[in-house]
C-alpha cells in the first residue's frame, strides 16, 4: 500500500460541512470496478479477513447499500476515497460495478473527505491506519492554510477526542519501517516502544528488526529509550543494537522504574525526525 503524501490544491473553508455536503445531493453512478482505483495516499488497509466475508456475503444478497464517493483522475478512471471495502466485497460476490458519487475535488478537499469518511465508518483501527490518517489530513489541513487559531492539531483533537500529545504520538509511527510497524499493528511490540524506536533512522530500525528475527525477541520501552538516547549522543551501532536486544529482560518493576527514570530526557513535546510534527507552541505563540 503507497502511504505517499500529496501536496497541492486549493482550501476548503469548512472541512467537517465539505464532508458532509459531499454526500448530500449530485447524481449516484454505477461504474465499473476496474475504474475505481485506490486514493494514494490511502491510510485504509482493505483485508480480505473475517469481516470483509460478511460483508461479501451481505453485498451478494442485498447489494451495496450505501453509495462510495469518488473522483475524476487526470489518467483516467476514478479515485475511490470511500467505498474501497465496498469494491472488494463486490469483487468477492461477483459484482461487476459500484454505485458512487462522483466529484471534483482538489487533492486537500479529497483528502480530508478521505480520512473524515473512513474514521466515522470504522469502528476498529489499526494503529498504523490511526497514525496515517492523522498524517494525510494533518498536511492536507496545514496545506488548506489554517489558521493559528484552528491548528491541524487541534481540528483533528475535536474529532477524534484523542489528546494533542497522543496525535503527533501516533503520527511518530509513520516513521517507523515496516517490519517493525506491522509488529505495532500485531500487538507484538508495544505501542510506547515504536514511538520510541521511530527516532531512530530507517537503517538503525532495520538492524532493530534484524536482531529481533535472530535472538527471537522484542525490544521492552526500556531498550527502546536505551537506543534513542545512544543515537542522540552519536554512539548508537549495529554492535550496540545487537547487545542490547540481547540482554535478558528487565521485571516489571524494573521496567516501570526505567520508564520513570528517563522520561525526564524526552518530554513529550520534543520530536526527532518528523519535526514538522513536534508539538507545536501555544495559539498565542506561534506565527500566523
Amino acid at each position: 500500500m503507497s502511504r505517499k503524501i500529496q501536496n497541492g490544491g486549493a482550501p476548503e473553508s469548512d472541512n467537517r460541512q465539505l464532508t458532509l455536503n459531499l454526500f448530500c445531493g449530485g447524481r449516484v453512478t454505477e461504474i465499473p470496478l476496474a475504474e475505481l482505483h485506490e486514493p494514494d495516499p490511502h491510510p485504509f488497509l482493505v483485508r480480505d479477513d473475517d469481516a470483509m466475508g460478511l460483508l461479501a456475503e451481505s453485498v451478494r444478497q442485498h447489494g451495496v447499500r450505501e453509495p462510495g464517493l469518488a473522483r475524476p483522475r487526470s489518467e483516467g478512471g476514478y479515485e475511490l476515497l470511500c467505498g474501497n471495502r465496498r469494491k472488494r466485497a463486490c469483487e468477492i460476490a461477483g459484482l461487476p460495478a459500484l454505485h458512487v458519487i462522483v466529484r471534483d475535488l482538489d487533492d486537500q478537499a479529497a483528502a480530508i473527505a478521505m480520512v473524515d469518511s473512513n474514521l466515522q465508518q470504522r469502528e476498529k483501527l489499526l494503529f498504523s491506519e490511526r497514525a496515517w490518517a492523522y498524517r494525510v489530513k494533518m498536511e492536507a489541513l496545514n496545506h488548506s492554510g489554517l489558521k493559528a487559531e484552528q491548528n491541524s492539531v487541534d481540528v483533528l483533537n475535536g474529532q477524534t477526542g484523542e489528546s494533542r500529545n497522543q496525535i503527533f504520538r501516533l503520527i511518530r509511527l509513520t516513521e517507523l519501517v515496516d517490519p517493525i510497524l506491522d509488529r505495532v499493528d500485531a500487538r507484538e511490540l508495544a505501542f510506547n516502544t515504536g514511538v520510541e524506536l521511530s527516532y531512530l533512522s530507517y537503517d538503525e530500525q532495520f538492524i532493530v528488526a534484524d536482531a529481533m528475527d535472530r535472538h527471537g525477541v522484542k525490544p521492552s520501552l526500556s531498550q527502546a529509550v536505551r537506543c534513542r538516547q545512544l543515537k542522540k549522543d552519536g554512539k548508537l551501532t549495529p554492535e550496540r543494537i545487537d547487545g542490547i536486544l540481547a540482554e535478558p529482560k528487565e521485571s516489571p518493576v524494573g521496567e516501570q522504574t526505567t520508564r520513570l527514570k528517563y522520561r525526564r530526557y524526552f518530554p513529550a513535546s520534543k520530536y526527532g525526525k518528523s519535526s514538522q510534527y513536534e508539538n507545536p507552541a501555544p495559539a498565542a505563540s506561534r506565527p500566523t
